[in-house]
């Protein structure tokens, strides 16, 4: 991110949002709004005094909830551009006029409450979509009491935990008593290889439930984990040593059997009912916490951006492609890369993005010295 950042030839356009798309290949126009920060770029120093004097604390969405920020915040610490942005919707000085301590704390004098959102146009040669993933919401998957057992987490959640920069400094505390798990399950295919959700693999979940049980135990030499599964999809060069490297160096229990429902306990400690597949037995299992290895699925607003781009969909809502050209979308001089072409680990995503860019170039014809520009 950082070479991204400091790159001449890279212009970062951040905290914007595509409104319009006008043009065809090698002519693009781009119609988009530049949201206010309500903090002037390139004064603010990303110094943290204002955010540790403000006096407004709201859910941390980067953190899933699990702890607070500030009315002005940075996303995430390693975040590029660095910089502080104000929450309108919280902030009292821009809701009522009340307040504005940041601004008198601010030595930069980098704050600005007077700013609004700019509307801006770009014109560029090709495009290239990436917006990535978000979690499924586990919730209406109501036989696994998401949100309604305390200690039933999803897999994003348990991995800000487990996080040194996280909410509780990489313990693994339960959300209900804030005791530590020391014995936790993770279920496999949360609303993917569903009829009733989304039909397709979601491809990682196998992997990630894999490093996150090999994270429990590096935290904690007795801790227990029991990851309950379908059957295993590690397809990844040396995916499969992986897996077994699980069991013998970390002890991590595989059950072959989908869980049919989860219950709690007085003391608030989940209970699994699954059936053995390889038994053919119904059995329980009772563990301090449940992680539930939730769909990978298309972005928030993948819909809208679509319709602006001019490109189609595949019915799982991933952007559609050419079968013999992976990268390119049904519009000329649009093109996409990774999850949110299809289903991919990191490895896939880095080397289809190298297939987009690849593309792009021989579409413009650019050379070492020309000036066209990809979005």
């Amino acid at each position: 991110m950082l070479d991204a950042g400091r790159h001449p030839n890279i212009e970062l356009l951040a905290y914007c949002e595509v409104q319009g798309v006008e043009g065809k290949g090698k002519d693009f126009t781009v119609h988009y709004l530049k949201k206010a920060r309500y903090v002037k770029e390139g004064v603010c120093t990303a110094c943290g005094d204002c955010a540790a004097k403000c006096p407004i604390k709201v859910d941390d969405e980067f953190e899933m909830g699990l702890k607070k920020r500030k009315a002005i915040y940075i996303y995430f610490p390693q975040g590029i551009p660095g910089m502080y942005t104000i929450d309108p919707e919280h902030c009292p000085m821009i809701l009522k006029g009340k307040c504005g301590l940041c601004a008198q704390i601010c030595q930069a004098g980098a704050i600005d409450y007077q700013q609004k959102d700019e509307e801006k146009t770009l014109h560029v040669g090709a495009i290239i979509v990436a917006t990535g993933l978000t979690q499924f919401d586990p919730s209406v998957v109501t036989e696994y009491g998401y949100g309604r057992i305390k200690n039933i987490i999803t897999g994003l959640e348990y991995e800000r935990l487990i996080n040194a920069s996280g909410p509780t400094g990489g313990h693994l505390y339960r959300p209900s008593d804030g005791k530590l798990a020391k014995k936790v399950a993770y279920i496999q295919c949360v609303g993917s290889r569903s009829l009733k959700h989304n039909d397709y693999c979601s491809s990682v979940c196998c992997m990630y439930a894999i490093k996150d049980a090999m994270l429990a135990r590096e935290h904690d030499e007795e801790a227990e984990s029991y990851i309950f599964y379908s059957d295993f999809r590690v397809m990844g060069k040396r995916y499969q040593q992986y897996r077994l490297r699980g069991a013998e160096d970390y002890g991590i229990n595989y059950i072959r059997g989908r869980v049919a429902e989860v219950t709690e306990d007085a003391e608030g400690n989940p209970i699994l009912w699954y059936e053995d597949t390889q038994t053919r037995q119904v059995k329980s299992l009772t563990v301090d916490m449940v992680v539930l290895c939730s769909a990978a699925v298309p972005s928030k607003g993948i819909e809208q951006l679509a319709e602006i781009l001019g490109i189609e969909l595949t019915p799982n809502r991933f952007v559609k492609t050419d079968p013999f050209h992976p990268t390119d979308t049904t519009a000329p001089g649009i093109f996409v890369c990774g999850f949110c072409q299809s289903p991919k680990d990191i490895t896939e995503s880095v080397s289809q993005a190298s297939g987009a860019a690849s593309r792009a170039a021989e579409l413009l014809g650019i050379t070492s010295s020309d000036k066209r520009t990809v979005a």
